[in-house]
């Protein structure tokens, strides 16, 4: 093995490449697509989607379920 070659990150039982991301896996509860993981050289980074404030007193979450929108 290279020395110099990016190195890969280890996320639960699976191996990612460096500069590839995706939605960790969190059993019981599944794919958690309102977080984005991504490997920098060999070094798992994670991230909540920021989502701005909402301005209505009931929104929805119809077209983004990580973030609500008024209606």
């Amino acid at each position: 093995m290279q020395a110099d070659a990016p190195r890969a990150c280890r996320f639960g039982r699976r191996w990612y490449l460096n500069n590839e991301s995706w939605h960790p896996s969190v059993p019981p509860f599944g794919e958690m697509k309102c977080i984005l993981c991504w490997c920098v050289e060999g070094e798992t980074h994670c991230q909540r989607q920021e989502c701005p404030p909402s301005a209505c007193a009931s929104p929805a979450t119809r077209d983004n379920p990580c973030c609500a929108k008024c209606r």
